[in-house]
């Protein structure tokens, strides 16, 4: 045996040893998925409006926003997000004074600094933020507000249609748009005044004038749009009014989850409540009781310091390794893996959730992303699980059959009309929307087919399912995803950062879909990787690809994008190149260093560009796991 090939046995057992101990005892792995500091602040903002006096939980998570300040008084996205992200210090800012912070307070007069030195809050472009501001009194309402909340009501076959959107798009826009409407806003007795965050000329004449900070004259063409299609409703203007209000809000009660939490997800929670507030529920109510109890139940604690989770990734951190770690050679009877496979056939999704309108014959079967998800399947996890399920030496098949049948089924149905998949639901794809004057509109707005979901969908159908392309659907997909490939080789990853991503899934895809690895689109994506490798031998990019859609270098190695690019050209190279070798030893290098490193934990996981980013503390794990145990079976000892 080689000294490489043991670094590899000794990598691979020492991080198998290590997971079997972190397992919980229903079958799950739950490692914390990280977003920034936006949930925490908007939870201590949300519990200030409500008058919740919990000084234990609002201490704990104002004292993790605090530890995240840079030493210019910013706060960031992540490492190299320039001298500091404007909205994400507004928001830290902002929840910090709602915490007791007052504005004398030395980190608060920095924070302050850093704010007034971009412009102030008239600049913040995140438009979460923006509407957060405006909700808390802290932000002027646009008007007209250009969602009103008869877009609800608008026939699914108009181009407009609220449910062209996609589904995280909708589930903001349902509160959103009652909010706008009544031009909503919470403050209490010991709601601070932040017009300290507006520079002063600024603060007079906003209101010697009269001008109105929120509006944005580029909405003017899509309100007109929009009240051109309202017009011919046959109803008048104050019914309209009335019904698309109660619609707003049945769209949200009907969508849940056990937990109290709207569609899984802390943000449009938030919102949730505030809406409800608006339609004249008391602070009390049980649903806006229940759902203050589900924020706090997606808590985690990083490092001992206490966060509020977007929604917790435990299906899709256990379905990913539950996967890894039988790749390494855990059979399926292990225990282990036998109490992953219950907990993972427990959450198989019984019920239609909203991706049934747009599919022909609708059968539920997929898996969500999250611990409570109910009603939100998605292809990703979906593929996920059915690898951790497969057939195996060991694995009866009463149960998993059926399970394996439902969930492949649930798949196939959500391919878009081009070929593609999306993650959620069928051919919400609009180029109107995408062309919307919003910030980040096409990533929001739209769940087109993405290069990483098409790429890890056809590793799952011709790997594990048997598919390949003698079926026209699997053709079809091949085709779009080659069409797709960049002019430098690679592909543009969705939900990961981003090119290294979207190029492993990609190749990984193509070479399980049976396209042989000496076609030149294969060739090409391996030397745009073996270009991009750092000197270390590992990879790493930059979260600002995603925003600038180019490959920027990080400038350091991560150990979830070095295993990407190794899993990637393990796939089509029948043998170790030096390329291999060495992205092999600089990470089993990374692995020996653990997370002590910024590269360690810089984020690598996306979903908004600009705006939302993911540290997941369980990939580290889980795809350095997976590219060892693969370089390992298929290049032996």
């Amino acid at each position: 045996m080689s000294s490489l090939h043991r670094i590899v046995e000794t990598a691979t057992d020492r991080l198998m040893q290590m997971l079997l101990t972190r397992q919980s005892q229903d079958g799950t792995w739950r490692f914390c998925f990280e977003n920034g500091i936006l949930t925490d602040a908007y939870l201590i903002l949300l519990l200030s409006s409500l008058n919740v006096k919990d000084e234990h939980l609002i201490r704990r998570l104002a004292n993790r926003i605090l530890s995240k300040q840079e030493a210019n008084g910013a706060w960031k996205w992540f490492y190299d997000d320039g001298d500091g992200h404007l909205s994400a210090t507004v928001e830290a800012y902002a929840a910090l004074r709602y915490a007791g912070l007052p504005a004398s307070d030395e980190a608060m007069t920095r924070a302050r600094r850093f704010i007034l030195s971009k412009g102030g809050l008239r600049n913040v472009s995140g438009l979460l933020t923006k509407l957060m501001l405006a909700v808390i009194g802290q932000y002027p309402w646009p008007r007209p507000f250009p969602f009103p909340p008869e877009l609800l009501l608008l026939p699914r076959s108009l181009p407009l249609s609220f449910y062209r959107f996609s589904s995280y798009a909708r589930m903001h826009l349902a509160p959103v748009a009652i909010l706008g409407v009544r031009q909503f806003t919470v403050k209490t007795a010991g709601t601070p005044d932040l017009s300290e965050l507006l520079p002063a000329r600024e603060r007079w004449s906003a209101h010697a004038e009269g001008r109105d900070l929120g509006e944005d004259r580029r909405l003017s063409g899509w309100w007109n749009d929009i009240q051109r299609a309202l017009h011919k409703l046959p109803y008048l203007p104050q019914e309209l009014r009335r019904l698309a209000l109660r619609h707003a809000e049945r769209y949200m009660l009907e969508r849940i989850e056990p937990n109290g939490t709207l569609y899984s997800y802390a943000s449009c929670t938030f919102l949730m409540v505030y809406a409800l507030l608006a339609l004249g529920y008391d602070e009390r109510h049980p649903v806006i009781t229940r759902a203050v109890q589900g924020l706090i139940s997606l808590a985690c604690e990083p490092e001992g310091q206490l966060h509020i989770q977007n929604s917790p990734s435990t299906v899709w951190d256990t379905a990913l390794l539950s996967h890894a770690l039988q790749e390494a050679g855990l059979p399926a009877s292990h225990p282990a893996i036998r109490r992953a496979d219950a907990y993972l056939l427990s959450r198989q999704h019984t019920k239609l959730g909203d991706w049934s309108a747009d599919v022909a014959t609708p059968i539920p079967g997929g898996w969500g992303f999250s611990d409570v998800n109910t009603i939100v399947p998605d292809v990703d996890d979906t593929t996920a699980v059915l690898r951790a399920l497969r057939r195996s030496p060991g694995r009866p098949e009463a149960g998993y059959g059926e399970a394996r049948s439902r969930g492949l089924h649930w798949v196939l149905s959500l391919q878009n009309d081009d070929g593609g998949w999306p993650a959620f639901e069928r051919n919400k794809n609009s180029p109107l929307l995408a062309a919307l004057p919003v910030d980040g509109a096409e990533a929001a707005a739209l769940d087109a087919s993405a290069a990483d979901l098409t790429g890890r969908t056809l590793e799952y159908l011709g790997t594990w399912a048997g598919l390949c392309q003698e079926q026209p659907f699997i053709r079809r997909a091949v085709r779009w995803l080659l069409d797709r490939q960049e002019r430098n080789g690679s592909w543009y990853g969705r939900w990961g950062i981003c090119y290294i991503y979207g190029t492993w899934t990609a190749v990984t895809g193509l070479a399980a879909a049976g396209v042989p690895p000496d076609q030149p689109e294969l060739q090409h994506a391996v030397r745009w990787l073996t270009g991009i490798q750092n000197p270390d031998g590992g990879f790493g990019e930059s979260c600002r690809s995603d925003r600038a859609k180019i490959y920027i270098p990080l400038g350091a190695s991560t150990p979830s994008q070095t295993a990407w690019a190794l899993d990637a050209l393990i796939a089509v190279h029948p043998a170790p190149t030096d390329t291999i070798n060495r992205a092999v030893r600089a990470l089993t290098d990374m692995l020996e260093a653990g997370d002590a490193s910024w590269p360690a934990k810089y984020p690598t996981g996306a979903a908004l560009p600009g705006d939302f980013y993911v540290r997941y503390h369980s990939y580290n794990l889980i795809w350095p796991l997976l590219a060892l145990a693969h370089y390992r079976n298929k290049y032996g000892s």
